[in-house]
């Protein structure tokens, strides 16, 4: 696995070191850090050659920092400065010509403690990349765990969403990690249901058949476990789940998502708002 993992010098960039550190450990990933710094074209004024080359000296220190956690942790890491006018597009070209299998990064900062809050980068990331992105939440560069142990896969409750179990199955099986399945029903989900009854008991029936699929996939996966989890709201309903401080969260991305690309639909947005694990969102399957 090869991680490239979007640098910024503020407590943002330091969770999303946090989490690649993590799952460098977990799945004995390669790595690479990459900073982007804004490239000065030249407008006629005096200075700006070197101020290009001051912005460039000093991305060199900052991401020495990031450097450091990853030699701290024991852990390989290579560091690029490049310029660009977009962090994003820069960092998905790195990646793209790195042959990524992840692109980490951090989320701002806005807000308390915990969960996801959406900044420009990740933004641009969840909605445009080809290559699945894995976001820190707030904080977790504060007591982050040594390994994942447990990823959960949230199954979609429409069959048009795009279902990231084939993707959390593949990634538990490459570290014997314990898969969880979780679907999420909430009472604005019963709009076109006869009765809440009847739904309920599809979705669980859902959630077991979902198990089998999992339970054939990864024989070797030390445990598995289905659940479905309902309330009023989604937000309430993700109140009732328990998440470890080891635990990591998949998302597949909007039926309205290009193939091959990821775009953050508004259940997965609720969904990382009120999650305080780390999140991988994938692409839009063929």
């Amino acid at each position: 696995m090869h991680l490239t993992v979007g640098y910024l010098a503020t407590p943002t960039g330091d969770d999303g070191i946090a989490l690649a550190i993590v799952l460098a450990r977990t799945f004995d990933a390669e790595v690479d850090i990459v900073l982007t710094v804004r490239e000065e074209l030249p407008d006629g004024h005096p200075g700006r050659a070197q101020y290009q080359d001051f912005l460039l000296e000093r991305g060199v220190e900052w991401i020495a920092k990031a450097a450091k956690a990853f030699d701290n942790a024991g852990i390989r890491a290579r560091s690029t400065v490049t310029m660009g006018e977009s962090f994003a597009e820069t960092l998905l070209s790195f990646a793209a010509d790195h042959h990524s299998d992840l692109l980490v990064v951090g989320g701002a900062r806005d807000g308390f403690f915990g969960g996801h809050v959406i900044g420009p980068v990740a933004g641009a990331l969840l909605h445009t990349s080809p290559i699945p992105v894995a976001l820190a939440p707030r904080g977790y560069a504060e007591d982050p765990p040594t390994k994942i142990t447990t990823v959960t896969a949230a199954i979609p409750t429409r069959a048009a969403d795009d279902n990231p179990l084939p993707f959390a199955v593949n990634l538990a099986h490459t570290a014997a990690l314990a898969i969880r399945l979780v679907s999420l029903v909430s009472a604005e989900s019963l709009v076109d249901a006869e009765n809440v009854t009847e739904l309920r008991a599809q979705q669980i029936a859902a959630a077991r058949e979902n198990l089998a699929v999992a339970a054939g996939a990864a024989p070797d996966a030390p445990d598995i476990e289905s659940l479905v989890a309902e309330g009023l709201t989604l937000e309430s309903a993700l109140k009732k789940l328990t998440w470890g401080d080891a635990d990591l969260l998949i998302v597949g991305s909007s039926r309205f998502a290009a193939p091959r690309r990821i775009f953050l639909g508004s259940t997965a947005s609720r969904i990382l708002a009120g999650t305080d694990a780390p999140v991988i969102v994938i692409p839009r399957a063929d």
